[in-house]
């Protein structure tokens, strides 16, 4: 990857750090193979600081104008680096591997007024993700086959930090 791309991804990954978020509605979505389950996540940009005085809606639809880029690719970036090869995709999958400027540009689309990202298989990476972002600022994320890996990745955006069991002879 150029300096330039990395010094982008850099960037997108900045800003979409920057994005305050909440949840407003979790939606497990059924599938033939109960393993295949999807998830529907429905969110709302919000204000960093309890301090903002401004009206909740007004910040999201700021927070979407400056953010909404950012929020995708650092999205984009998790469900790749979480995704694993299925069936066939394993040929071309390479353990080490990373995404890339050109992945996020090739799943990114404008459609009926709304940002959408949507990404199937990347380099024998099964990621089965779609993320709308709306200009009022809420936003639909929607995995299959992922289980509740996009909890995962909203938590790890947001700063938490995943709870791991501890080896008790391995300290």
């Amino acid at each position: 990857m150029s300096s330039e791309a990395k010094f982008i991804g850099y960037k997108l990954l900045e800003t979409g750090a920057l994005v305050a978020f909440r949840i407003l509605e979790e939606k497990v979505l059924p599938a033939p193979d109960e393993a295949e389950f999807g998830l529907r996540l429905q969110l709302k940009f919000v204000a960093d600081e309890e301090e903002d005085e401004r009206d909740e809606d007004e910040v999201a639809e700021d927070t979407a104008e400056w953010g909404s880029f950012g929020f995708l690719f650092v999205l984009g970036a998790l469900s790749f680096e979480d995704a694993k090869p299925r069936e066939m995709s394993a040929l071309e999958y390479q353990e080490k591997d990373e995404f890339k400027l050109a992945d996020f540009i090739e799943g990114l689309s404008f459609v009926r007024g709304e940002l959408h990202f949507d990404a199937d298989y990347i380099r024998g990476r099964r990621i089965k993700t779609r993320i709308v972002v709306r200009s009022s600022g809420t936003c639909t994320i929607e995995t299959i086959g992922r289980g509740k890996a996009p909890l995962r990745w909203l938590e790890r955006m947001q700063g938490k930090r995943l709870l791991k069991l501890v080896d008790e002879h391995n300290d």
